[in-house]
């Protein structure tokens, strides 16, 4: 009997120690000021007053150009624009980036992190990166520091037997800093 009301208060407590965890856990802290929902009035800063005028660096003439397409159509603009084009060996995929506030050094990471295979490369004198995914041979992209602050991209997938995405995407980079974004 002594047994039996032992483990009848250790489970007690433990059950209390649990609620306590629990109680003292799940709470937390928010510091600032709160707004009204819509309340947000934007800032002075004209930082991002082209955004999306990025997706215009270069035009779709030399987009084609650059990978070895007939023609590109225009199928994404956002916080990545997208083409698609076709060249003689099939479908090519073209993606642009531009993050205002990104680092190269915050690129360089995030792609090792993912595991990809990167290298500096130089594109019309600004240090940049070339990127390639292991298991897809065809997919290649390249960043650089953009002028106008922050990093762009291109990432080009030629098909099998397409042109060297690589070189694509390096074209494209320099066309990019040609138009000092």
């Amino acid at each position: 009997m002594k047994f039996e009301g032992a483990v009848k208060r250790v489970r007690i407590g433990l059950a209390l120690a649990g609620s306590l965890v629990l109680l003292t856990g799940c709470g937390s802290v928010v510091t600032g000021t709160p707004r009204a929902e819509g309340g947000y009035g934007g800032s002075d800063s004209q930082k991002f007053a082209n955004v999306l005028q990025e997706c215009e660096a270069v035009t779709d003439e030399q987009i084609a150009g650059a990978v070895g397409a007939d023609a590109v159509g225009r199928g994404f603009f956002g916080a990545i624009c997208r083409w698609d084009g076709i060249g003689a060996a099939g479908p090519i995929k073209i993606t642009f980036n531009w993050f205002e506030t990104g680092t190269l050094d915050h690129e360089r990471a995030a792609f090792e992190h993912l595991g990809y295979v990167v290298a500096k490369i130089d594109i019309n004198g600004s240090g940049g990166y070339e990127v390639r995914q292991p298991a897809d041979p065809q997919s290649c992209g390249v960043s650089a520091s953009a002028p106008a602050g922050g990093v762009f991209g291109w990432w080009v997938t030629e098909p099998q037997g397409g042109a060297d995405p690589c070189e694509a995407a390096a074209k494209l980079g320099a066309l990019t800093l040609n138009r000092s974004i």
